[in-house]
């Protein structure tokens, strides 16, 4: 029983931390409508994997929902590339 207990502390220890990475992720991205032409870079935070492959189809699809085609990924960074992002960002800064 004291096995197990050790076993089950020791993988919480290993989950917990993922989570907060997961949480602590954000995008930069460039993305458009058509008809008119309007163009946004805009900055998201992500809830799935912490990489540009997953950060895409993400983007894309929260995007999309809302009338907007993604164009590109320009990085995933953590919480500390916010503040340097926000102001071009602008309206679209965590928008989606």
């Amino acid at each position: 029983m004291k096995h197990l207990a050790h076993i089950l502390a020791l993988s919480l220890l290993f989950t917990v931390p993922g989570t907060a990475r997961a949480a602590d992720c954000y995008a930069d991205y460039k993305a458009k409508q058509d008809s008119p032409l309007r163009l946004h870079y805009g900055v998201m935070q992500l809830s799935g994997a912490c990489s540009k492959g997953p950060a895409k189809s993400e983007l894309s699809t929260r995007l999309a929902r809302n009338g907007w085609t993604l164009l590109n990924v320009l990085s995933v960074f953590g919480p500390d590339g916010l503040e340097e992002r926000k102001a071009n960002a602008g309206p679209y800064y965590l928008r989606f």
